[in-house]
Parts: structure tokens; C-alpha cells; sequence
């Protein structure tokens, strides 16, 4: 670890070497992402790369010194965050809870990478009764100790579901009997006039990019929060807060 470093910004553990990542993995442990040196081509990083993409685990190729920085110690050329959390999978979530006789509600996060955010989210997702949080397995971001600081310990307890591929589980989502409602600046419809008692899930965009085309167009409705002033959006984490109050209040009554 990076002596100047918070505690807080870093991750909650570090695991590195080759062989001892492929281990980690087999053994069935959670990792939350691996780090490859730029351009390094062993037998043993071969190996470990094969084994990442078959587990659907996210990775990223960076410098040396930026591993350097992570770690102390002779890191092989790769480093991984060994994750706090157990992924739940999202299918037997959502039928787990239609067999409980609840209306499903799930929040998707399309390319939020700010740890703070997702953990923001997470928090106020637990308060407000959502059965999940779904991110993708690239372009999120990583779950560390910032990220369940800020959630304030609900990313331990509120059921995470990481997807390879998000198209796929939007649509998993909509067969499943859920409204897919995508939140948006530029959406028509106000997120008060939709029946949110209904099983629902909420897909909301990251801090710059937004939503994705290819998953803004699976959407079953485009909904927006009323707004007035000179700033067109909400920050996401407070876009999540208002929407899920809403659901929470219709559900209510």
C-alpha cells in the first residue's frame, strides 16, 4: 500500500502473483478485479488471464508503476482485489423473490465507476427495500474500501449481482415480468405517473457517459425526476435517492 494513501480510498486486500491469484480463484473466492502489467506475455499470466475470463472476473491492463503503487513486493506483473462481497446470481434472486410473494425491486447501474456513488446507492438501496443491485462485470466501480465506507456496511448485506453481459440481463429482467424503467435527463415521462408498485427494476447511467444506447433501447419506459434551475441533472446517488423514495411511497400505501 501506498503509505500516502487513505485507508478508506484503498482496497480492503491485495492479493498478488500469478499463482497465487489462480489459487485464490479456484479456491472459490471472490475477486473483485484483476490488474495486468502492460504487455506481459508468460505462460503463468496466460493461464491466469484464461481462468479471469472464464470466471467472468473484470480486469484491466496497467503500467508497472501503477502496480507498483498497489503493492510492495514482487507482484509478477499482476494484482488483484480480493473482494469483501459474495455475488448473489441474479436469476435465482429475482425468482427467490416472486416465490416470497414480492413485487421484485432491482437497481441496475450501467457505468457508474465512481466508488463513492455505488456506495451512496447501495446505502440508500438497502433503506428503501430493494432486493439488488445489479453491475456489470466491466466499467464499473470496484468495491473497495470507499465504496463500503460510504455504503455504511449495506454492500455487505445487500445482494450484489455482477453480469458479464448487461443486455442480456435487462432482458432476463423484462422476461421475468419486470418493468425496466431507464432514468434519464432527456425522458418524457415523469417518474411520479408510473405504477411503481409493480415489479420494477431501474436502470440508471453513469456519471458521464449516461446510459448506453444499446440499453436505453431495451427499455420498457424512459422516466424523469421533475426539476427546475440552471443544472440540467441530478448527481446519479441522488437521482437513485429520489427514485427509490418514490417507489418506497407508492408501495406504501
Amino acid at each position: 500500500m501506498n503509505p500516502s494513501q487513505k485507508a478508506s480510498d484503498t482496497p480492503l486486500k491485495f492479493i498478488f502473483g500469478c499463482r497465487a491469484i489462480i489459487e485464490i480463484i479456484r479456491a472459490g473466492q471472490t475477486i473483485d478485479k484483476v490488474f495486468f502489467q502492460n504487455k506481459l506475455k508468460t505462460a503463468c499470466v496466460k493461464e491466469l488471464y484464461n481462468l479471469v475470463r472464464q470466471h467472468e472476473i473484470p480486469f484491466s491492463y496497467v503500467p508497472i508503476e501503477k502496480l507498483a503503487r498497489m503493492v510492495r513486493g514482487n507482484h509478477q506483473g499482476v494484482v488483484a482485489i480480493l473482494s469483501p462481497i459474495v455475488f448473489t446470481p441474479l436469476d435465482g434472486l429475482v425468482q427467490a423473490t416472486f416465490e416470497k410473494g414480492k413485487a421484485p425491486l432491482i437497481v441496475v447501474l450501467d457505468g457508474v465507476t465512481d466508488v463513492h456513488n455505488v456506495g451512496a446507492i447501495a446505502r440508500t438501496a438497502l433503506c428503501m427495500g430493494v432486493d439488488a443491485l445489479v453491475l456489470p462485470t466491466q466499467g464499473s466501480a470496484a468495491l473497495t474500501g470507499a465504496a463500503m465506507k460510504t455504503s455504511a456496511g449495506a454492500l455487505a448485506t445487500l445482494p450484489i449481482c455482477r453480469v458479464a453481459d448487461l443486455s442480456k440481463a435487462l432482458r432476463y429482467l423484462q422476461a421475468s415480468g419486470l418493468t425496466l424503467l431507464a432514468c434519464h435527463a432527456q425522458a418524457a415521462q415523469l417518474l411520479y405517473k408510473v405504477d411503481l408498485t409493480l415489479p420494477t427494476a431501474l436502470l440508471l447511467g453513469g456519471e458521464g457517459s449516461g446510459i448506453a444506447a444499446k440499453h436505453l433501447s431495451i427499455a420498457t419506459h424512459h422516466i424523469c425526476i421533475p426539476m427546475q434551475g440552471p443544472i440540467a441533472s441530478f448527481n446519479v446517488s441522488v437521482a437513485a435517492g429520489i427514485m427509490l423514495y418514490e417507489v418506497f411511497r407508492q408501495r406504501l400505501v
